[in-house]
């Protein structure tokens, strides 16, 4: 079987990385180890389905400093933090910035392997919406300006007559662009259409 996403270990102890690094592996994951945050910073690449376990305490640059680093530079990835008990404070100021999640040292091996892999399914359905947004994007993309006109007034909840009456067109011109905005969307259905207008018009304003 594929590895299903790729784990982002960054610690700067040693045997810390590597038993991860182990854990992560057993379960067909794929792990990538870093000895500090700049190191990370150095050589990660964007790819498939993934996570970062982040140290809250590293020299230099912290696990809250390159939290704070990745938000600014828009990489969207889930964080998991390590952290030691006197650290749950932290960490929890870490989760209101958009960390994901937070375990104490030391962790139980099972439980870490939950919120990692429970972290990775989340980034991999963020990233099929993402994906399905783009798709959806350049659907709307093709249509004419009247066939959007069209499809606003449809999502609206106007009629075909109330269509024709506030645009100008006859009834049957209005069936025809209704036709062609539900081919183009590749609506399946008028709740469907909807689904997608809320959805762009969602990420519009997001």
């Amino acid at each position: 079987m594929q590895p299903e996403g790729t784990v982002h270990i960054v610690d700067d102890e040693a045997d810390v990385r590597e038993a991860l690094a182990l854990l992560v592996r057993s379960v067909g994951l794929v792990a990538a180890s870093y000895a500090s945050a700049y190191d990370f910073l150095q050589r990660y690449r964007p790819g498939g389905a993934s996570c970062a376990v982040l140290d809250v305490r590293m020299p230099g640059m912290s696990g809250l400093d390159l939290q704070e680093k990745l938000k600014r530079d828009g990489i969207e990835l889930p964080i998991i933090f390590m952290t030691g008990h006197g650290d749950v404070p932290m960490a929890v100021r870490a989760m209101r910035a958009g960390a994901l999640d937070f375990i104490e040292k030391p962790f139980n091996d099972q439980e870490m392997l939950d919120r990692i892999q429970a972290a990775i399914a989340r980034d991999a359905r963020d990233r099929d919406e993402a994906a399905e947004m783009r798709r959806m994007a350049a659907r709307q993309a093709e249509l004419t300006p009247r066939e959007r006109e069209v499809m606003a007034l449809i999502v609206a909840g106007r009629l075909n007559k109330q269509i024709a009456d506030e645009l100008g067109l006859s009834t049957r011109t209005v069936e025809l662009h209704r036709a062609h905005v539900m081919e183009k969307m590749q609506a399946e259905s008028l709740s469907h259409l909807v689904r997608m207008a809320l959805a762009l018009e969602g990420g519009a304003n997001g």
